[in-house]
């Protein structure tokens, strides 16, 4: 089955305005997707790492990437196609509670 990254973007601010309800809700979906067998895990602290030609390895702390929302979360969940990925994320935490989530369809290396 293929499988799908996802990547959940949102606040507390976003979350604590959503309806207790909602997010309970929402949390169901994350084990429901758990009980699918989804990886889902809460973003920690990020360090850049470079090392160009394989010669001089370089770390930074903190993401590569800025947006107006902080990331939130990922998950790797598996799905028949993206319209279905979509449909199983619509109803995580991130979607419902003023976020946002992506979902990148993750395709075999072959190198």
């Amino acid at each position: 089955m293929p499988k799908f990254i996802t990547i959940g973007y949102g606040d507390a601010a976003g979350y604590d305005r959503t309806p207790q309800s909602v997010r309970d809700a929402a949390h169901a979906q994350d084990a429901k997707l758990r009980s699918e067998g989804a990886v889902i895990g809460i973003a920690g602290t990020p360090v850049q790492v470079r090392n160009p030609e394989a010669r001089d390895m370089e770390t930074r702390d903190g993401p590569f990437m800025s947006s107006a929302l902080p990331i939130a979360g990922f998950a790797i969940i598996e799905a028949p196609d993206l319209a279905a990925a979509i449909e199983k994320v619509s109803h995580v935490p991130c979607a419902v509670a003023h976020g946002v989530v992506e979902v990148w369809p993750l395709k075999e290396a072959k190198f």
